[in-house]
């Protein structure tokens, strides 16, 4: 296989690693309430859903080891509770929202069972699947992800070539920052880092022998062709929910705005082989998220069956329970730890790209406490009332759009190179 080829092949890989049905539900609502400034909103989407993940894959293949190396330079007790609480927010939300919305798109709409019994028949089946790591269902993912891209594709090109553009005005007040944290919700720069070496891996299995150099120039040529192929799927999905914003009702959900979309573009028929293909692509993902979870405390307890078989049945109990919630509710919890923890993933991203001499241990350890210290009233924010924190938001820049970790975590990284550079 000649190296352009292996470059597409890699590069397809990693769209279809970052390629999540679930998330297909986020863009159209955000094009949807921003009408005229769909475009801000992409570029918001754009930056936290497809580039930072891209560079967590850049970071990934300049370490060359596991996740637990994205925060050895704080400290290894940090790099580990880092870890568990990635893992930790993994198993409690973007595992149980693909039940949700698998739930509310394919079950309730065709069958009307309650969600309960989705969710118990949902995670019970997984379980299976993950105790025998059955290759059914990377035969599927093979070829679910295409078949799911075409019918988006279709969705998007019918949607905007077909129907007169009438777009209203935003309901959003600032919508870049709006798409921006709307693509926490994608978890992909979480997912970045857990699934990042898996690119890597298959460079250094495939036959051809390549230098350092030449690896990471394939790396970033598969990186440039998934993010074309993530920003046409996100940006038309937006601009699409933008379109037929005033064919829908105001309070419409995520999940019947995408049905909606899909009826009126291609009918009936088309909507419904969206909702099963979207409902067998989100139980692949339950399936791999639950396999990556089990298999990192496989190896942190030396191999261990038990610590495989005890981690998949507590990921599979918490994605009953959470997942019998609806879409919305799953989301709008997700949030606070969303604000906890993604302003740390970003830091950690970033300054693992950057030349060492940028990036010593005391960067790394300044940066990322200043994140977390004023990263704290962003998520408390979304647990209690406002009013507590308007005296410290007030005096935080970009705190009161929830991004007040960004200064402050930028004049630390300054600050303390300028005073390595002066002591040195």
């Amino acid at each position: 296989m000649n190296k352009t080829k292996e470059t597409f092949v890699f590069g397809f890989a990693l769209f279809a690693g970052f390629f999540g049905a679930g998330n297909l539900i986020l863009p159209p609502l955000l094009g949807f309430k921003a009408g005229g400034d769909w475009w801000l909103v992409t570029l918001g989407f754009i930056i936290s859903a497809t580039i930072i993940p891209l560079l967590a894959i850049l970071a990934h293949a300049r370490l060359q080891g596991t996740m637990l190396d994205f925060g050895k330079k704080v400290s290894p007790f940090f790099s580990l509770i880092f870890c568990l609480c990635m893992y930790a927010i993994t198993i409690a939300l973007p595992c149980p929202r693909t039940a949700a919305v698998a739930h509310e798109m394919a079950i309730a709409s065709y069958f009307g069972t309650g969600a309960l019994l989705t969710s118990v028949l949902y995670f019970a089946l997984a379980f299976v699947f993950v105790m025998n790591r059955n290759k059914v269902l990377s035969i599927l993912g093979k070829y679910l992800t295409p078949i799911i891209v075409l019918i988006v594709l279709a969705i998007i090109v019918v949607g905007v070539f077909s129907s007169e553009i009438q777009l209203s005005s935003s309901n959003l007040e600032l919508p870049l920052i709006s798409g921006l944290l709307e693509g926490y919700q994608t978890y992909d720069a979480m997912a970045g880092m857990i699934m990042g070496g898996i690119v890597l891996v298959s460079i250094n299995n495939s036959k051809a022998n390549m230098t350092f150099g030449e690896k990471k120039k394939m790396v970033a040529k598969s990186g440039f062709i998934a993010i074309i192929g993530l920003f046409v799927i996100y940006a038309g999905l937006i601009a699409v929910g933008a379109i037929y914003n005033t064919q829908f009702d105001v309070n419409i959900s995520r999940t019947d705005l995408l049905s909606g979309l899909a009826t009126k573009t291609l009918g009936s028929i088309g909507s419904a082989f969206l909702a099963v293909l979207v409902a067998l692509s989100c139980f692949t993902t339950a399936v791999a998220i639950i396999v990556s979870v089990a298999d990192f405390f496989k190896e942190y307890f030396k191999k261990s069956k038990m610590a495989y078989l005890i981690t998949t049945i507590i990921c599979c109990v918490v994605g009953v329970l959470v997942g019998q919630m609806n879409v919305k509710y799953i989301i709008d919890v997700a949030i606070p730890a969303l604000m906890f923890i993604y302003p740390i993933c970003i830091v950690l991203i970033l300054l693992n790209v950057l030349p060492e001499k940028f990036a010593s241990k005391l960067v790394f350890r300044a940066v990322v406490l200043i994140t977390f210290v004023f990263s704290i009233p962003d998520f408390l924010g979304f647990i209690i009332p406002a009013d507590y924190l308007e005296n410290i938001k007030s005096v935080i820049p970009l705190a009161s759009q929830n991004l007040g970790w960004i200064l402050p975590a930028l004049i630390a990284f300054i600050l303390v190179n300028l005073f390595e550079r002066f002591k040195s």
